[in-house]
């Protein structure tokens, strides 16, 4: 074997520059550690009501150029008026019950967006009529392609595309990575992508195919890895 062979054949995995850099900046693999979420299980996700999916898609939707801190502050007041968000009730609201609705001040005042709580109800209630639930719908999608669930939530849901469909998963338990600023920059850093708004195709096709490999590697969830790279940035 050649001297650059060898050093090539030594050469740490990208999995393992990004976890030395996180330890680096947050002093240890423990301190590194406390911070990684938890995906939940197949079994857990089936067996989360599909009102509460609805609920998450609202707060995300809700949440999007918005103070997070309003929107939680109020939360109550959204479970009030949505009725606890049971699909088949809000997707049966007539156009009049909607602005009305948007006009509740026991909520963040926005028609286009109570209007998409509709839409979204309407979407989980396709999801149920032909996978039972929208809880096993989630938990069956193959996380080695999380990119073609977030793109199908984009394309069948309402305002769910870019990191408010992320979140939403991420939030409910599906296991997935999340593009935020940090992930963009450390992607961007090992040239798996070459900018930081990641949106094309073959970017995301290339930052999927990053994370499969560091998970079969590593044996970590996808949200664990996604953590990892954040932290691997700085401080958060």
């Amino acid at each position: 074997m050649t001297r650059s062979k060898a050093k090539s054949a030594l050469a740490p995995s990208l999995y393992q520059r990004y976890l030395e850099r996180a330890i680096i900046q947050h002093g240890s693999i423990a301190a590194v550690e406390e911070r990684l979420p938890q995906a939940l299980s197949h079994k857990a996700l089936t067996a989360i009501k599909d009102d509460r999916y609805l609920a998450e898609m609202t707060a995300c939707v809700f949440r999007a150029g918005f103070v997070w801190r309003i929107i939680q502050l109020k939360w109550d007041g959204f479970e009030t008026v949505f009725n606890h968000f049971l699909p088949i009730w809000v997707a049966s609201r007539s156009p009049e019950e909607i602005e009305d609705m948007a006009s509740d001040t026991r909520i963040v005042r926005n028609l286009t967006k109570v209007k998409s709580v509709q839409e979204n109800a309407l979407f989980i209630l396709d999801i149920q009529r032909e996978f039972g639930s929208f809880g096993r719908f989630i938990a069956d999608w193959p996380e080695d392609n999380i990119v073609g669930l977030w793109a199908y939530l984009k394309k069948h849901g309402n305002r769910l595309g870019g990191n408010s469909g992320q979140y939403f998963l991420r939030f409910m338990g599906k296991d997935t990575f999340v593009l935020s600023r940090d992930v963009c920059t450390a992607l961007c850093a090992e040239g798996i992508v070459d900018k930081t708004q990641i949106s094309s195709q073959r970017d995301l096709a290339a930052v999927q195919k990053a994370f499969n490999e560091m998970r079969a590697e590593s044996g970590r969830s996808l949200c664990e890895l996604s953590m990892i790279l954040a932290l691997s940035i700085g401080p958060a």
